[in-house]
């Protein structure tokens, strides 16, 4: 096949998976992964795909650039391996008798399925679906659930009265997902749950980040927190270099699931 329709080829699978690996494609096009990387280096540049560490992905669209975020619907179908390897792993890094605010998100649902073959965990939140996750009884947890304006399809609380009550809390640890990380701050897409993570920070002593590798050098909208008020990222695959040395700089822990 000749150099420009392959890479074409690989513009469609990019289009048509979202994300394609430099391994994957050298064996499909029978060509070697030094010729793929210079494929994805000349698509990159003329601004066709995004390449990252080992592959690529499609370029951004309005609705992904950082100005919009798709339904919470459609998010708890998206990768969902990643988000419950994710949520496995960070279970494990609280120990019985911790105390935590989880906010809402598909991220730290798999997570508070996770948690709920913990014992002896206290959890404040904001999500009525997290709450009943963890409303069993051999699991033995104290739970709270913040009231307020029901928001997000009636997935979680929001507003002046659920950040009212959260202030009548202190916690050790404080566990998040995110709509972006850059290598300077954590980001979401909305206002009010903007408002509810930097509250939750605020009532904290250690912040866990939640967050699919699709997520990291990444920017949404509003500012959570800046990058070095982040004690531990749990993700599911090794930064890229530079988000990586972003990361060390900032004294994050990077905790690969």
């Amino acid at each position: 096949m000749k150099p420009a329709a392959r890479r074409e080829a690989i513009v469609q699978l990019v289009e048509d998976c979202g994300e394609v690996h430099v391994d994957a494609l050298s064996e499909q096009f029978e060509t070697s992964r030094e010729t793929i990387r210079r494929d994805l280096n000349e698509l990159d540049t003329a601004g066709r795909i995004r390449k990252f560490h080992g592959g690529a992905r499609k370029t951004a669209s309005f609705t992904d650039s950082g100005l919009t975020e798709g339904p919470f619907d459609a998010r708890m179908v998206t990768m969902t391996a990643e988000k419950t390897a994710i949520g496995r792993c960070a279970a494990e890094l609280f120990d019985e008798g911790a105390v935590i605010f989880v906010d809402t998100g598909s991220t730290t649902i798999a997570f508070a399925r996770a948690l709920a073959r913990r014992r002896g965990l206290t959890v404040i939140t904001n999500s009525p679906e997290i709450a009943g996750l963890l409303a069993r009884p051999e699991g033995h947890h104290r739970l709270y659930l913040l009231g307020g304006e029901i928001a997000a399809e009636g997935r979680e609380t929001l507003g002046a009265l659920a950040i009212e009550q959260l202030g009548r809390f202190k916690a050790e640890h404080v566990v998040l997902t995110i709509g972006g990380m850059t290598r300077g701050e954590i980001m979401d897409y909305d206002l009010r749950e903007t408002e509810m993570a930097r509250a939750m920070v605020a009532r904290s002593a250690k912040l866990t980040v939640l967050a699919d590798h699709t997520k990291l050098d990444r920017a949404a909208v509003f500012e959570v927190a800046a990058l070095s008020a982040v004690d531990r990222l749990v993700t599911d695959r090794a930064p890229e270099p530079e988000m990586a040395e972003a990361l060390a700089e900032a004294g994050v822990e990077v905790v690969i699931a």
